[in-house]
């Protein structure tokens, strides 16, 4: 995993764990696991991550690339920033 990669889940994870788990322990949050199956996330918690990657990373995401494939872990999160950064969706 590149340095970029690597600040990116660390962003994310941090976002995640402070906003939407409400949690400092790190243990808490698996980099797989599904969001939504967790109950961690809902369709609001998705506007959150959004409006958080376009702020932090300078994305613009569509309401189409707003799928459980791009947002339902950590994991995907991730893969779908460095797709952004790449230029492509």
């Amino acid at each position: 995993m590149s340095t970029q990669a690597t600040n990116v889940k660390a962003r994310v994870r941090d976002y995640i764990l402070e906003n939407l788990m409400f949690s400092d322990d790190p243990s808490e949050l698996v980099d797989d696991v599904s969001l939504l199956d967790r109950g961690i996330i809902d369709s609001t918690g998705v506007l959150e991550v959004v409006l958080f990657l376009e702020e932090s990373f300078g994305l613009q995401v569509k309401a189409s690339e707003m799928l459980p494939q791009n947002f339902d872990s950590v994991a995907n999160i991730v893969a779908f920033v460095e797709r952004q950064q790449r230029g492509g969706a």
